[in-house]
């Protein structure tokens, strides 16, 4: 694998539009290849201003995730966006930018980032994989502090295409978990959400732009919703975090948050669909001597 290294983080408007006009002459097949490239962004330091918009709008008190002035568990994925939508929106990344569906992230958490600090990003494609309803991609995020790594998420990005492979198997019955909390989401957390994140994709905008492309009302960011959620239940220490996005949550929306009270946590719609199924599990110790 090569590592290119930038200078900065690259916007994410041309990246998306790049991305979009690249799409329909993508071929997206699970033996495809894809950019073996390693991207290296040095000397990060936080925008604390677009910080607390994204703690606010996430539900995150602020500089309190897991230590004081620390990044909430879920930031670094926005930092290393811009790196990740780079090499999505390459001409020989075989996955269609449009139509590409977030299915899952699982985030290790080895120790509080200071929010004031100066971080290393580093964004790769691992692979790509055979899933039954067509091609999902692997993407890895790595953000290190103070030449430590501290943080690390892979995330699944599924090309929906006629497939006559299996791939991953049906879903298994699911119990729900107990419902704490009644959240009501207004029709403007995915602008919100949009301009804190950068992430401006226009099926989470307006109603208008989300009909273009088969959704009858916005949808909110699915990493919004993995974040709302973790806002509520917690991230205390080293942990794992995983989370997998079911149903689109249509915007404006009532939903309820449950919790085991202990590691696993659920975003429900009224009539008990799921939006999201997640958990949090804290790292084992580092053997010591």
């Amino acid at each position: 694998m090569t590592s290119v290294t930038l200078t900065s983080a690259p916007a994410l408007a041309p990246l998306l539009a790049r991305g979009a006009l690249r799409s329909p002459f993508k071929r997206p097949a699970p033996d495809a290849d894809f950019p073996r490239t390693r991207l290296v962004l040095p000397g990060l330091r936080v925008d604390l201003a677009r910080l607390a918009a994204y703690e606010r709008v996430c539900g995150f008190a602020p500089g309190t995730a897991d230590g004081e002035d620390a990044l909430p568990v879920t930031y670094p994925h926005v930092l290393g966006f811009p790196l990740a939508m780079r090499l999505m929106s390459r001409r020989d990344f075989p996955l269609p930018l449009l139509g590409l569906v977030h299915t899952s992230i699982e985030i290790t958490h080895r120790a509080a980032v200071p929010a004031g600090g100066t971080h290393e990003l580093a964004v790769h494609v691992a692979g790509l994989a055979p899933h039954r309803r067509g091609t999902e991609a692997t993407v890895v995020t790595e953000l290190r502090a103070g030449g430590d790594a501290v943080w690390e998420s892979r995330s699944t990005y599924l090309a929906r295409h006629r497939t006559a492979h299996a791939g991953t198997g049906p879903e298994r019955p699911h119990a729900p978990l107990p419902v704490v909390a009644e959240w009501r989401i207004g029709e403007d957390v995915g602008r919100r959400y949009g301009a804190a994140s950068g992430d401006r994709n226009p099926i989470h905008l307006h109603p208008f732009t989300a009909r273009l492309f088969g959704f009858p009302r916005a949808i909110a960011h699915g990493m919004w919703t993995v974040a709302r959620c973790l806002a509520a239940h917690g991230t205390a220490g080293p942990a794992t975090v995983q989370a997998e996005f079911r149903a689109p949550v249509l915007l404006p929306a009532t939903v309820g948050y449950a919790t085991n009270g202990t590691d696993r946590f659920e975003l429900r719609a009224p009539d008990g669909r799921l939006h999201l199924t997640g958990a949090v599990r804290p790292l084992p110790e580092a053997p010591r001597g």
